[in-house]
């Protein structure tokens, strides 16, 4: 092999593992905030492809020389990066739509701020839960998680070695329908709380229809929530240290069935 095929076949290997890092950078928490700007995401892909490319390079990889094949090479590296990125923000958006139902029940459902990881209006309760979140990922060392998958990734996938299986889809399909119920064990303590509230509120209102329940259910429904809220609070703080552990072996379950 002469010297520019050799570099033409490193150049084109080096672009592969940059296209992986790309897509999981694009999806994942933190690294994926749209608050980051995108050549500083550009920058730290390019650094990290750096630093693994001496590690997971393969000279016998079959990389075409082909300009078509070679891109659905690339669009099958991305599509790695995307789903590993998509899976492990599942958690995050199972947080997210927990806090938007408690918003509607408590009475916040027309109060909406500024994320700066989405860049979208989210529910108070919502963005409160989801900082809370992404405090609670980065002190159990969540990112680092995320990074040693990154690289555990080369090595059950190699590039240009992706295959894709049938059991693939229905996994993606299993998680996407766990953060439903990621959402309902979140808001679940609450929920029922402000039931139990709408119940005495209705007996109230039988018992004293001159009260105007209205206008005492109102903060009243926030008080509870609140005082609620913050009870649960501790739980919820375990609660997800138990969703990220499950998120990463989810995440390693993934990568054995490439």
């Amino acid at each position: 092999m002469d010297l520019f095929a050799l570099l033409q076949n490193q150049v084109a290997f080096f672009l592969l593992i940059f296209v992986r890092i790309t897509g999981i950078f694009m999806m994942t928490p933190i690294f994926g905030s749209r608050n980051i700007p995108v050549s500083i995401k550009a920058g730290l892909s390019l650094i990290l492809t750096y630093i693994l490319f001496p590690i997971v390079f393969n000279d016998s990889a079959a990389i075409p020389n082909d300009f078509l094949p070679y891109i659905f090479i690339v669009i099958g590296e991305l599509l790695i990066g995307l789903t590993i990125g998509f899976l492990s923000s599942l958690v995050f958006s199972a947080i997210q739509m927990a806090g938007q139902l408690l918003d509607m029940q408590i009475g916040f459902g027309v109060i909406n701020i500024i994320d700066p990881q989405s860049g979208g209006q989210v529910p108070l309760v919502g963005n409160f839960k989801h900082m809370l979140a992404l405090i609670i990922f980065l002190a159990t060392n969540g990112h680092h998680v995320l990074l040693s998958a990154l690289f555990v990734s080369f090595k059950l996938m190699p590039v240009t070695g992706v295959v894709v299986k049938a059991a693939l889809t229905n996994f993606v399909v299993d998680m996407v329908g766990g953060t439903f119920i990621i959402a309902m064990k979140i808001s679940l303590p609450i929920l029922i709380s402000l039931v139990i509230t709408d119940v005495a509120l209705g007996i109230l209102a039988r018992t004293m229809p001159q009260m105007n329940i209205f206008v005492v259910g109102v903060p009243g429904k926030i008080l509870v929530g609140l005082f609620v809220l913050s009870l649960a609070l501790p739980f919820y703080i375990f609660f997800l240290e138990m969703a990220f552990n499950g998120m990463y072996k989810d995440i390693f379950r993934l990568l054995s069935m490439f």
